[in-house]
This record gives C-alpha cells, sequence and structure tokens, in this order.
C-alpha cells in the first residue's frame, strides 16, 4: 500500500544554514510533527554532517532505543534513509581501501536499518557524486555487486538516484539485474535537467521502487510545487500506467521557518491532488 512521508529535517527549522541535512539537534521532535500532517514516514537522512550522532549508526547505544521509542508513540515510521553520506564519500573516483570503507558504511546502514523498520536505502549519484564517464559506470556496477549482498542480507532494497539519462540510467541497471535494486524517481531532478517523463518510465519504468516529489526550474534549483518545470500531470499518469505501489517522499521547496507543519500540509494536499490511490 502506498504511503507518504517527508525527508527528514524538513519538519523543523534548517540547521547551519542547511537546506537538508540530519537534523542533529532536533530530529526527535519531528515525529510528532509528522504525526500532526499526518504522515506516515520520515525518510531518514545519513549524512557526513550528522553520522557521528545519527541513532542508525550505533546500534547498541541509546539512539535506536530512541527510535524505536517514537516510532511506537507516534505511529510515524522510518520506511526509507536517505544516504547523503555518500555524496561526500562517494562509492565511485575513490580507492579500493576507501570503497571498502565506504561499503562498510552502507553495510552499517543497512543493519541498523533493518532494527527500526527501514525497507530501502536511497543512494545519490547525483552533484558531486554523479556518474560521468563509462568508468564511473563501470565503478559503480562494480560497488554495487559488492552490496548486493547486505541488500539480501537484510531484506532491505537500494534504491539509486542519478542525473543519468534516461537510457544511460536503463544501461546501468541492465548491469546489475538484482531484484532489490531498484529507482528512485526524484521529479525535481528530471525537470532540472530537463529529462522527458515519458521516455524516463519508458526506459525503466518496470524498476522504480520509490519517488521523491518536489519541483525545480529547468537548469535551476529547487522551487514550491507546481512553480517549476515539473510535469506532474505526465508524472501521476504514468505511475497509474506501471500500477505504482511504492511510496512517495516529499522533498519540497522550504517554506517560512517555525511554520514547517502547516508548509507541510499544503504540499500533501498538492500531490493528493493529483494521486488518489
Amino acid at each position: 500500500m502506498t504511503k507518504f512521508g517527508i525527508m527528514g529535517g524538513r519538519l523543523v527549522p534548517p540547521e547551519d544554514g542547511r537546506f537538508q541535512c540530519f537534523p542533529r539537534n532536533q530530529w526527535q521532535s519531528e515525529f510528532a510533527h509528522a504525526a500532526k500532517v499526518p504522515f506516515d514516514y520520515i525518510e531518514w537522512v545519513y549524512d557526513l554532517y550528522g553520522h557521528d550522532i545519527n541513532p542508525l549508526g550505533n546500534p547498541a547505544g541509546t539512539g535506536i532505543e530512541s527510535l524505536k521509542n517514537l516510532v511506537e508513540s507516534t505511529g510515524v515510521c522510518i520506511r526509507s534513509v536517505c544516504a547523503d553520506y555518500f555524496m561526500d564519500k562517494p562509492l565511485l573516483r575513490c580507492g579500493e581501501q576507501e570503497l571498502d570503507e565506504r561499503l562498510q558504511e552502507l553495510a552499517r546502514i543497512l543493519r541498523n536499518g533493518s532494527t527500526v523498520g527501514v525497507n530501502r536505502v536511497v543512494i545519490p549519484f547525483v552533484d558531486a557524486s554523479a556518474i560521468r564517464s563509462r568508468e564511473n559506470v563501470v565503478a559503480v556496477q562494480d560497488a554495487l555487486q559488492a552490496a548486493m549482498p547486505f541488500a539480501d542480507e537484510t531484506g532491505i532494497e537500494i534504491h539509486l538516484e542519478t542525473s543519468l539519462a534516461p537510457l544511460e540510467f536503463a544501461s546501468l541497471l541492465d548491469r546489475v539485474p538484482h531484484p532489490k535494486l531498484k529507482v528512485n524517481y526524484d521529479s525535481g531532478n528530471s525537470a532540472s535537467l530537463g529529462y522527458s517523463t515519458a521516455n524516463e518510465f519508458a526506459a525503466y519504468g518496470e524498476r522504480i521502487g520509490s519517488v521523491h516529489i518536489k519541483d525545480r526550474a529547468l537548469n535551476g534549483g529547487t522551487v514550491p510545487l507546481g512553480t517549476g518545470n515539473a510535469d506532474f500531470a505526465t508524472l501521476f499518469s504514468c505511475l497509474e500506467k506501471i500500477d505504482y505501489r511504492g511510496d512517495f517522499t516529499l522533498q519540497v521547496a522550504r517554506g517560512t521557518p517555525g511554520d514547517e507543519v502547516v508548509w507541510a500540509k499544503q504540499n500533501m494536499a498538492f500531490v493528493r491532488g493529483y494521486w488518489h490511490n
């Protein structure tokens, strides 16, 4: 059954001027805020900025128990992890030892996530971690093949978010035909890159496992839903055609600091206007 969530950190004012990060000082409060909207889940951010105190970094610590208690008391789950850690430490353009350390970090995220109900980890290959060459494609293929046993071990899917053109993305997926490797479709990134939604779905629609909802201007940054180049009508039509049953995570532009819950409700209403399933 389709569920709706929000990216971690979006229900509290931004920390240290960061648009998206693990909210080091406010993460506990997000559960109560999410329940007010209501959201089914939070997509947990695991990044370099917050990884030293992120509860998913230490299953034996009090953080994991705090997470479980907050999930139980609010009914807001942690279904997904956005592994922005691999933006700063990508699974490509690194030495053998560095890659091994990064794969072990991914294994830690998967294993710890399995203790709190996570069912997917999204790995971004965009911006600093973008795939830019044939050599990068081979490196990512090798890294993913090394990572998939961790997915099998934990039962957690790995979803890729990339800036590759549709056919290039499909080619990468064909290189790693594992049932737990899927696509995270980001409506804003595709809009910014000028990709055709119909062409994307024709290339790899059957492997889309999750969706990030946001809007961006062509060749530009994130803007409020409905004000950029994202073609939401076509997107939701394509999702209906493939009988999409996955989740939607709101990763939208920030509103006024302090009004995050009200802003989230408005954005949820926007999405509900397109998706009635």
